[in-house]
């Protein structure tokens, strides 16, 4: 690798792990996000020249931010008209640069808590982590969703107003409220995870975000076990991946070859989990991720410790109760105790109407009824869930089931 590769790489480096941090405490001095934002950038584009001269430091982080800072202070020097600014100014002229060269964990803590704080939309919520935590552009962010850019950037803007506006405090939130909190906080990390889990339409550098965010949390609230739990369930998720699709068709997981599964994310996430379990303060993301561990330490399929997995659903049932979570459950019932036994849970949810529209109902219950040798009847309900299906690659593994039959 040349000098100017060498360079690029360390900032590119520099970039995913520091961007969040450099940002997060230019909010911390001056209250202003778009400010804070606007510096880190221009902090970054001097590495890129400073660094090739120079060489790349000792601790680039401190470099960022101190480097951030002084254009910060220049600017609010130049633009400083109003009381707000003036007080920004001084804040940042008062901070001495020694105290912005040290590592400051809680500062990136206080964004994700503001970031996702329970007073923005969830929507917003998600694309404010993104930006401000990741340095994901507008537009990425906005692609990543299939959103138009300028709602997108709508959406941003309002989010930081209403910041401002409602007066939400740029903290971690009081030990009566950080439960409550970091389960919002935990929400919007797993959805920008799942949102990139589906490689076929072009979203998939976000389940790496995901897990990025999910790495730091864990290691600013290191007490915490859901967030390990968080942190090993998509681990565990992600080392799958490479064979959830295969040539654009949706593999289920017992027609998944095994052995292209990344062994060391799964070491790493049950490593993961047994800490979080250690603590002995069990949440749902634990027992999913458990639920995950019973599925990546099989050697096959046939070897799927059923039992434990409809107990675990039967768990997560009475921690965190939807319909999706009894969807599973059944699927799990029904291979550990009889295929009707699970049919009969498919029919009362059918029944509540509660999954309505949603492609998994129908494509559960058919398959169900395939295993157990209701063919016509199968067929049916698979016919209903490649009309719901959202994605191309569901949609050709549901044909194949049906051209199977």
């Amino acid at each position: 690798m040349n000098a100017p590769e060498a360079v690029r790489a360390a900032v590119d480096a520099a970039f995913r792990e520091e961007w969040g941090q450099v940002v997060a405490t230019l909010i911390g001095l001056t209250g202003n996000w778009d400010l804070a934002e606007d510096c880190a950038q221009d902090a970054f584009a001097a590495a890129l020249a400073t660094w090739g001269r120079d060489g790349v430091p000792a601790r680039p982080g401190a470099w960022l931010t101190t480097t951030a800072r002084h254009r910060a202070t220049d600017r609010l020097r130049r633009d400083a008209t109003g009381a707000a600014k003036l007080r920004q100014l001084a804040v940042l002229e008062r901070a001495p640069t020694e105290s912005l060269a040290e590592e400051i964990p809680d500062e990136r803590l206080r964004l994700i808590f503001t970031c996702c704080h329970p007073a923005l939309p969830f929507p917003a919520r998600v694309a404010l982590t993104l930006r401000t935590l990741t340095g994901l552009s507008t537009g990425e962010i906005a692609k990543a969703f299939l959103t138009a850019e300028p709602t997108m950037a709508q959406r941003l803007v309002r989010a930081k107003r209403k910041i401002v506006e409602a007066g939400i405090p740029y903290r971690v939130p009081p030990a009566e409220l950080l439960p409550q909190r970091l389960t919002a906080v935990l929400a919007v990390l797993y959805l920008i995870f799942n949102q990139g889990y589906d490689e076929e339409d072009g979203r998939r550098a976000l389940a790496a975000e995901g897990i990025h965010l999910a790495r730091t949390l864990v290691r600013l609230t290191p007490t915490e076990p859901e967030a390990r739990g968080l942190l090993a369930l998509m681990l565990l998720l992600e080392a799958r991946r490479a064979n959830r699709i295969d040539d654009g068709v949706l593999i289920p997981l017992e027609d998944q070859d095994r052995s292209r599964w990344d062994r060391a994310l799964i070491a790493e996430g049950l490593t993961t989990l047994d800490e979080a379990l250690a603590v002995r303060r069990c949440g749902p993301y634990q027992v999913q991720a458990a639920i995950a561990a019973c599925h990546a330490t099989a050697p096959d399929a046939a070897a799927t410790d059923w039992p434990q997995i409809a107990a675990l659903y039967a768990a997560l049932t009475r921690m965190a109760p939807s319909p999706v979570v009894e969807l599973n459950r059944a699927v799990a019932v029904a291979m550990a105790d009889g295929i009707p036994a699970g049919l009969a849970l498919v029919d009362e949810l059918a029944e509540s109407g509660e999954l309505d529209g949603y492609y998994l109902l129908p494509a559960t219950r058919a398959d169900l009824l395939r295993r157990d040798g209701r063919l016509a009847e199968a067929a049916t309900f698979y016919e209903e869930a490649l009309r719901l299906a959202p994605t191309d690659a569901e949609r050709r593994y549901l044909t194949g089931r049906l051209s199977k039959l």
